[in-house]
């Protein structure tokens, strides 16, 4: 099992990243929320990570902190939610906010994210309240108990393709994902254009 990598980021096209390891290049899918935090590349940066071995692939997936990973994988147990369900809802919403919402039983939140109609809303909040509890017990880490700063990266150009393509690889609808980008109408670097199109939707 691959826990935790320590590299040169090489490759940022969310949600994928590239991340050089002694010469070996791992190719790692990321929550954006990690991207918000990753810093330029040719940077080192540690990633704590869990490795899906499919029949057909070996997934690995990284995270800024181990509590994220740990939320992750609880999420992963969850019936119904695989790999990438629970990669688009760390990515459409902060994990803070998603423990915010399962503690509190907040379907109508969890149903605008992609992929989750309301039984699957409402299945995560009754699987993932005891699994918060038994992951973490009753006080959550610093990094689940309230949002992290965001440092904002250096400005990028001609980025809206790609972020489109971020938000289809997450699960949103070519339409949706091209609708919300639009709406983003300041000139920001690619992390925080992809961060205001989900919030934009989430907040629908």
């Amino acid at each position: 099992m691959i826990g935790r990598l320590r590299g040169l980021v090489l490759e940022k096209r969310p949600p994928q990243l590239l991340l050089d390891v002694g010469g070996v290049g791992y190719e790692l899918e990321a929550p954006l929320s990690a991207f918000f935090d990753l810093p330029r590349a040719d940077t080192p940066v540690s990633l704590f990570t869990h490795l899906v071995v499919r029949e057909d692939a070996q997934l690995l997936y990284g995270f800024r902190s181990r509590p994220e990973r740990e939320l992750f994988r609880a999420l992963i147990r969850v019936n119904g939610v695989g790999p990438k369900l629970a990669l688009a809802l760390l990515s459409g919403i902060d994990a803070p906010e998603l423990v915010r919402c399962i503690q509190e039983g907040d379907v109508t939140s969890l149903t605008r994210l992609p992929g989750v109609g309301k039984k699957t809303a409402e299945r995560l909040i009754i699987e993932m309240r005891d699994r918060i509890a038994e992951a973490f017990g009753e006080a959550l880490p610093p990094e689940l108990a309230r949002p992290s700063a965001v440092a904002t990266p250096a400005p990028e150009a001609n980025l809206r393709d790609e972020a489109e393509g971020a938000l289809i690889a997450l699960g949103y609808k070519p339409a949706e994902a091209s609708r919300a980008v639009a709406a983003v109408t300041e000139d920001v670097p690619l992390e925080e254009l992809i961060r205001q199109a989900l919030k934009g939707m989430v907040s629908r």
